[in-house]
């Protein structure tokens, strides 16, 4: 499994090409990756941890029956998996995520005022989405 950040807030990578948050959009019929991860916190704040949106986004976007889910998720996280500090959300298409006291993850959009209170929050774990290119 991936970290399960608790108390946490996760900012935009430092090379983040937008100053909004922009919401991503599905390529051709297949939506991608992060629209899904996307969809899945937007509609569900607190409802999800990392580890859910990294399995849900994975079977999601290949499609796997969710009568599979449970073997699969197992299989899934039998090797390390990315969080969401690698996901497109706060590399690319700046949302910073908040994690809860219970790990639960809900969206903040960069130029928000609630992005800026997250942001100097003391109290809070502090990390940085990964950057897209090696600095």
């Amino acid at each position: 499994m991936g970290p399960t950040y608790y108390n946490t807030f996760i900012e935009v990578a430092e090379d983040c090409p937008v100053s909004q948050a922009e919401i991503p959009q599905a390529k051709g019929e297949k939506k991608t990756k992060a629209v899904i991860e996307y969809e899945l916190i937007a509609k569900n704040p607190y409802k999800y941890s990392g580890d859910d949106i990294a399995f849900l986004a994975h079977a999601l976007h290949r499609e796997i029956p969710k009568e599979h889910w449970a073997e699969e998720r197992i299989k899934f996280f039998s090797q390390g998996q990315p969080c969401l500090r690698a996901s497109a959300l706060g590399k690319r298409y700046g949302w910073g995520t908040y994690h809860n006291e219970d790990g639960k993850v809900a969206l903040i959009p960069l130029e928000s005022k609630e992005y800026n209170k997250f942001a100097n929050a003391v109290g809070l774990k502090h990390l940085k989405a990964m950057r897209s290119k090696k600095a």
